[in-house]
């Protein structure tokens, strides 16, 4: 069952059109993967979701409500986090209260009790909850902003490149959180990712975008074997091919 769909949308940046015409159908309790190179419009997408940009034309619905062109913060408080690329934390704010930020919209008394959960999942925050956020690591504060946009028990946790610029050991770390969200949580989740090998191992279907386009979709289990996959995102090549170059190769679905 779908939790999130986004049809036939278009989203342009001044006279640039960023999207051109995607659909996407985003299940319940899975893991939905956007893969594509730098300016493929990834990113985009997730800010037209969150109501960071407006679309243009078409429909996106999330639990059977059209939330196109809604200002972010009634997005928000639906039930939709956003953990953006570059992290955004609040460099002169403490840990903590970057974290109590992202509950910035919830008027019960279970916040403390939510904290606790995100120090459980991220041992290290907890250890440094009065340091300043400037100070801490790249990868210390990748866990602070998903961390942060838990506190918003989120129904859908949107990604935007978390692997960027961590070392394989924290993109191995920050894996396995992701992946446990989902299993011990069950949150749906969107990720949008260049590391292909990371986000087809968790994820459960795949999308795959360039020049703001939908090339390809399919479980992420197929788009592993998928000849322009292996190719073209995991560096995998035919060794029974000689003298094929790979910058004159065309993929198939140009």
């Amino acid at each position: 069952m779908s939790l999130l769909e986004l049809n036939n949308i278009e989203t342009y940046y001044g006279p640039i059109m960023a999207i051109r015409g995607i659909s996407m159908q985003i299940e319940k309790n899975q893991i939905t993967v956007v893969l594509g190179p730098n300016g493929a419009g990834k990113t985009t997408v997730l800010k037209t979701i969150c109501g960071a940009i407006d679309p243009q034309k078409g429909k996106i619905q999330f639990d059977d409500k059209e939330i196109a062109r809604q200002d972010p913060d009634h997005i928000a408080r639906l039930g939709i986090g956003h953990v953006p690329e570059g992290r955004e934390v609040f460099p002169f704010l403490t840990v903590a209260e970057n974290l109590k930020m992202g509950a910035f919209s919830r008027n019960d008394n279970e916040v403390d009790q939510d904290l606790d959960t995100v120090f459980e999942y991220f041992p290290i925050l907890k250890e440094k909850h009065h340091q300043q956020a400037g100070f801490l690591s790249g990868g210390q504060q990748q866990m602070l902003a998903i961390g942060r946009a838990l506190m918003l028990r989120p129904r859908l946790m949107l990604l935007d490149e978390p692997s960027l610029g961590l070392s394989p050991r924290l993109v191995h770390e920050i894996t396995g959180i992701i992946k446990r969200l989902n299993t011990e949580q069950q949150m749906t989740i969107l990720l949008v990712e260049q590391n292909a090998k990371m986000a087809l191992d968790i994820g459960d279907y795949g999308y795959v975008m360039e020049l703001g386009r939908i090339v390809m979709e399919d479980t992420c289990k197929r788009l592993r074997t998928a000849t322009d996959i292996q190719e073209f995102y995991l560096g995998m090549k035919d060794q029974g091919v000689r003298g094929r170059r790979r910058w004159k190769q065309r993929k198939t679905w140009r």
